[in-house]
């Protein structure tokens, strides 16, 4: 009895032991043509084994990569798309991303906020800029609500810090009301709930009108 352990490594067990050992016997065959079929019948049979994966498009071109990686890339086949896949590529590092560098001065506001304030400020002074600004402060009262449930923010604290992320550039008036967004999502909240307890209060009625009913027979 040989044990598992005792076998050869899988290189990719999900298709198993049989399979491996079919391409490793797909090496030894000399007749360049007798090997090309005999390898084009493995994939065919590794594509049955996972049906649910034909549908995508390079699966086909998945199946050789398998390939050739169980073969250990020393196999001369070729593919149906004419490229030969290699180690090189098979273990190829994707490059990598850089972490952002800019250094948001409020954190809590988010990255976008800061890019909606580079926009509004780039914008021809009038009131289309100063609508933009008051959407924008009314956004980040919102998101300051968001993460800090248990603190009360005033609308000074949001122009002041709306004026500082635009250096000065965006000046909210001193009388002029950010609350439209948060106003929005509190009355949203306020319609949702109001459904829902319509929709109660109709099962609840119709419920006792079906045993009115009962009562009266």
């Amino acid at each position: 009895m040989e044990y598992n352990s005792e076998k050869d490594t899988l290189i990719i067990p999900e298709y198993g032991r049989n399979v491996q050992q079919l391409i490793q016997h797909a090496k030894t065959i000399e007749n360049d043509d007798e090997r090309q079929a005999f390898v084009e019948h493995i994939v065919e049979l590794m594509m049955q084994m996972h049906p649910q994966n034909r549908n995508l498009d390079d699966y086909r071109d998945k199946m050789w990569r398998h390939v050739f990686r169980i073969a250990e890339f020393d196999l001369n086949v070729m593919p149906p798309n004419g490229h030969q896949p290699s180690a090189e590529e098979a273990y190829k590092k994707p490059d990598k991303i850089p972490y952002p560098q800019n250094k948001a001065r409020y954190r809590h506001y988010g990255d976008n906020v800061q890019k909606l304030i580079d926009k509004a400020v780039a914008m021809e002074e009038g009131p289309k800029q100063k609508g933009f600004a008051g959407v924008i402060g009314s956004y980040m009262k919102l998101a300051y609500r968001t993460w800090n449930q248990e603190h009360y923010v005033s609308d000074d604290i949001i122009k002041n810090d709306l004026e500082t992320l635009s250096d000065g550039k965006l000046v909210m008036d001193d009388d002029a009301s950010i609350e439209n967004l948060t106003n929005i999502r509190s009355t949203n909240n306020n319609n949702n709930n109001n459904r829902r307890r319509g929709r109660r209060d109709n099962h609840r009625n119709h419920n006792k009108g079906r045993s009115r009913g009962r009562k009266r027979k």
